[in-house]
């Protein structure tokens, strides 16, 4: 099949949909597909990827990492009718989601959307009357979804929440998955030879964005509290976002060192991503706003267990007791849950082992099938609509 991808972000930029993108592309293409995607330029980036299409861009206001894209396309519909698409996949309802709802509807194309993210739940970036802007995100959301032919959420969570919405449009949960064989070794030292991690220290984890929704100002102060229980502990935080510099300053406002108990990575390519996965102990997620959570299955695929605060999106993916703890949003009941685990070493060890199996369950090759099954569903059915059609013009002709 053909299957052209709209999204708002793309490489370079990193993110969990981003993420999503590259992985199902590349298990797609494993399966025999074709993938188009058309997506934001970034300035300085001017990698050529086959089959990328970027879209002229300015920088977002809030987010200097972030681009938006000009819905201008010079011969877009030439170039889609050279491509012979089957199916149209966006994964934002907003600039590019509706330049492919577009392109969609014009040629007579299945629309997929995959709702990656809450977005009533970012209304914080709204300098005012956040309560309005909350309202017009659900219902801006809901005319978008309803209008789209299949919508793929990422946990039975945000399922739920689109029925309370009313939204009417036929719904599939498919979790992006990891890809286990990159997962099948890693280098249990990296953090510890490029970082002045003292030897004895057991590694907490991180993986995200800077951003306010990952609610790392929580996390931080979680973790002075079991830094005053365990002091042989240090906290890593892979990542970049607007917030670093802020979260750095709270660092050294609770007394943290930042070299040696508090360790800012930066973002850092997939293939060192996972050494840094391998050589911490236990990870640790404190966002409020996921809809799938993508690095707690990585961080499972590398043998981590998990404690988290309980939230939409995270709830799918950790089983509390199992290969993890799930919190409230409470400082002392999460510093305590990291204590109880680090210190029960029985405990761990079965958590350990039972975050493979989970990672195992959700791996990109089955996640892949699940959505070429939808496809194929979707196209079929396209199919016999458009022969039904025709019949009827012949009919009516004749």
């Amino acid at each position: 099949m053909k299957i052209a991808i709209f999204t708002d972000s793309f490489t370079p930029y990193t993110s969990g949909v981003v993420t999503s993108i590259c992985t199902f592309r590349e298990e797609l293409e494993k399966l025999g597909h074709q993938i188009y995607i058309f997506a934001p330029s970034y300035p300085g980036y001017d990698e050529k990827e086959d089959g990328v299409y970027r879209y002229y861009s300015v920088p977002s206001p809030t987010n200097p990492d972030y681009t938006l894209a000009i819905p201008i396309f010079p011969g877009m519909n030439s170039l889609l009718k050279r491509l012979d698409l089957d199916i149209i996949h966006v994964h934002s309802p907003f600039t590019m989601g509706r330049v492919g709802m577009h392109y969609a509807r014009r040629h007579d194309l299945p629309l997929v959307f995959t709702y990656h993210t809450l977005y009533d739940q970012y209304v914080h970036y709204v300098p005012v009357a956040q309560d309005l802007a909350r309202d017009v995100t659900i219902k801006y959301s809901k005319s978008f979804c309803n209008q789209c032919d299949h919508i793929i959420v990422p946990s039975r969570e945000v399922e739920a929440i689109l029925t309370k919405y009313n939204i009417q449009t036929p719904k599939s949960v498919i979790p992006t998955g990891v890809p286990i064989e990159k997962f099948e070794q890693g280098d249990s030292q990296w953090l510890r030879k490029n970082y002045n991690i003292p030897e004895n220290n057991q590694i907490l984890l991180f993986v995200g964005r800077l951003t306010k929704e990952k609610n790392l100002d929580f996390l931080l102060d979680a973790f002075k509290e079991i830094h005053q229980q365990i002091p042989e502990t240090s906290l890593a935080i892979t990542a970049q976002g607007p917030m670093e510099a802020e979260l750095k300053k709270q660092v050294q406002d609770l007394g943290l060192n930042l070299e040696q108990d508090v360790i800012f990575t930066g973002a850092l390519p997939f293939d060192t991503l996972v050494n840094v996965y391998y050589s911490a102990d236990l990870f640790v997620f404190s966002s409020v706003t996921e809809t799938q959570g993508l690095v707690l299955i990585e961080a499972m695929a590398a043998g981590l267990p998990v404690v988290a605060v309980r939230a939409y999106g995270v709830q799918d993916m950790v089983d509390d007791g199992v290969n993890g703890y799930l919190t409230p949003g409470s400082i002392p009941e999460f510093s305590q849950a990291v204590c109880k685990l680090l210190d029960d070493k029985e405990t761990y060890q079965s958590f350990s082992e039972n975050a493979l199996l989970k990672a195992d369950s959700l791996s990109s090759h089955n996640m892949a099938k699940k959505l070429e099954e939808l496809y194929l569903q979707l196209d079929n059915r396209n199919r016999r609509r458009r022969t039904r059609v025709k019949d009827l013009i012949g009919w009516f002709g004749s």
